[in-house]
Parts: structure tokens; sequence; C-alpha cells
């Protein structure tokens, strides 16, 4: 589920590619089809999920449907915001931005997570958000950071949200940098943002490689 073409599956698509899984994009706006896919990835976006949108109304009741039917869910962002929002807890404003390589802690049930498998804590990720979540009920814990307590979280035993974002590359990071819906964040930054400054696809391969692990585990049970 893709919320504005620049933020798109990124490093993510290798380990698709590689999997022999077949994909495609659900564009905000496009009719929702009625179909049961074997998983979702629910990507980000400069929107709020908040935001009284057709397209995100909609959105949210899928994702509701497959939380429902047992579908693995993976939100990066937005996304993980949109999921924290259909499993009923708040999201809203943070108490400061978060923009550039931060690093990201582990908490102990994040150590022991098999989506972190082989992941140090702390570990530094890129990150553009300006909102966040509580905690859903019923949710484990998993990671967070100085600016934002709820980095990770995981429902169920298939459905997680990362506040952060693994999947982008350095083109992603220029691109996003010069759009003009995030002009107003760039502008909060002190210094431009390096893109090289880390190199996220060893990070990206092993997050999405063990979540499709665990999304055919889930499926075959």
């Amino acid at each position: 589920m893709r919320h504005e073409p620049f933020e798109h599956l990124g490093l993510f698509s290798k380990p698709l590619e590689s999997s022999g899984m077949s994909f495609n994009y659900h564009d905000l706006g496009e009719p929702i089809v009625s179909s049961d896919p074997s998983a979702v990835i629910v990507l980000g976006g400069p929107m709020s999920a908040n935001d009284p949108l057709p397209g995100l109304v909609d959105e949210l009741r899928f994702i509701q449907r497959s939380l429902q039917r047992g579908t693995p869910l993976l939100g990066i962002c937005l996304g993980s915001q949109l999921i924290a929002k259909a499993l009923g807890t708040r999201v809203y404003r943070n108490a400061s931005l978060e923009i550039g390589w931060e690093p990201v802690h582990l908490t102990d049930a994040g150590r022991a997570d098999p989506l972190f498998h082989g992941i140090a804590s702390p570990t530094t990720f890129f990150h553009w958000h300006g909102e966040t979540y509580d905690l859903p009920e019923g949710a484990e814990w998993l990671a967070w950071s100085s600016k934002t307590r709820h980095q990770a979280y995981r429902y169920g035993g298939n459905v997680y949200g990362l506040q952060f974002h693994p999947e982008v590359d350095a083109a992603m990071i220029g691109d996003w940098s010069s759009q003009p819906v995030n002009c107003g964040d760039v502008a909060t930054l002190a210094s431009p943002i390096d893109p090289y400054a880390r190199d996220q696809t060893a990070l990206a391969e092993s997050i999405l490689e063990n979540w499709l692990a665990l999304s055919r585990l889930s499926r075959a049970v």
C-alpha cells in the first residue's frame, strides 16, 4: 500500500523478488479490490493517519479486515501508525520531529523477536516522521529511540509496525529531501541530511526476509 510514488519499497524490493513472491502496489485513492493477499506491506507517506482522506478511510477498513483474517502485515512509518489506529489506539504529534540517522534500541522483547534476528541493539536507521502512537492493546513493545518511545511493535505473531525506515537507500533519501511536500521538514534541519552516511541494504534484507519467513509460517498454520 503506497501513499506517494516516491515512498516505494526501495530496498525491500530485492528480497521480495528473490523470494519468488509476486507483488503489486496499491496507490492511495485507488479502489481497493476485495481480495485475500498472502501478506500486506503498508508504506510511509507525508500525510497524517488522522487526515480525513477518503483513500485513507478505505485503507483503514482494509487493514482492519486484514487483521480479522490473520493476514501478515508490515507497517513502515505512516504504515505503522495506520495499523496502530486500526487496532484502536491513538496517533498524535510526537514531541519533536525525528529526521535523519538515529540509533534504535531494542527492548528485551525486541532482542528476542525473530523479526530482529541478527540485528544488534542499538542499530542506526533512517527516520522521517513527526507523529507517533500509543502502543496498541495486546501489542508487544519492541524498540525505542531517544526521540520516539514506540519505534516498533508486534501484534500477534505476524503483524509488525516499524516507525523507522529500513527500506530507504541514498537515492530515496535525496529524492525525499527535494520533494515540495517535505520542504517544511527539511527547513527545520540544522544541516542537510547525508544520504550516504549509512548503507541499510543488509538491514533491510534481514528484516524483510525474517518477516517473510514469519508470514509463510503463519499462513501455513
